[in-house]
């Protein structure tokens, strides 16, 4: 389903320009179907190991701080749901990927049928980069929000909340909370998804995107 889906996404990938790819086996398929294809365009990544993979392509790859904007961007997710909000909570590197989805035209998630779900539930942590000195005091002010912390690494808190809190608030509050940096809660950033199944694909679409 992995390759099924980056076949799929290679026919929105440009024949020149910028693109942004994120980390994962799909992106690494994506990327080589890019080299395949022959296409002139640069790589910006948010991932060591896509990077590497890149360069050992012999595509272009540009560092993210030297650019400000990037045609279409394609990164994977732990789920996604119907109005395309997701968890990016698995790499720990979701500020730099936000960095890119933000500078990205489009922005456009790659997944399997297992990974969408109607709406975001908290199976899944949310997962915030801190500031470490801040670290006791987020703690605190997320268990004022009904919420449970497990560190991960110094830098990063995984956060659980029970029930069916609203995703708008918690993005909301949680990127307030000062010395939290940014959270693996994606919401209304992708434009589309790429969804593969067994034997065919599908593309999800944000209401009033674009075709």
């Amino acid at each position: 389903m992995k390759r099924l889906c980056a076949k799929a996404a290679l026919k929105l990938v440009p024949d020149q320009g910028r693109i942004g790819l994120g980390g994962g086996e799909t992106i690494g398929y994506l990327a080589e179907y890019i080299k395949e294809a022959g296409k002139r365009i640069t790589i910006i990544t948010p991932s060591d190991a896509t990077k590497k993979k890149c360069q050992k392509l012999g595509l272009t790859v540009e560092e993210t701080e030297n650019v400000s904007e990037i045609d279409i961007a394609f990164d994977g997710c732990d789920q996604v749901d119907s109005r395309l909000n997701a968890y990016k909570s698995a790499g720990g590197i979701h500020t730099r990927e936000k960095i890119i989805a933000r500078m990205a035209a489009e922005y456009v998630l790659l997944a399997d049928e297992t990974k969408v779900t109607e709406e975001l539930g908290y199976d899944i942590p949310v997962v915030l980069e801190i500031i470490p000195e801040a670290r006791e005091y987020i703690k605190k002010e997320i268990q004022k929000m009904g919420g449970t912390v497990r560190e991960r690494e110094r830098h990063l808190l995984e956060v659980l909340f029970e029930g069916s809190p609203s995703l708008e608030a918690i993005d909301r509050k949680l990127k307030q909370m000062t010395g939290v940096v940014e959270t693996s809660l994606f919401y209304q950033i992708a434009s589309k998804a790429v969804i593969a199944g067994e034997n065919s694909v599908r593309i999800m679409k944000k209401a009033g995107g674009k075709e």
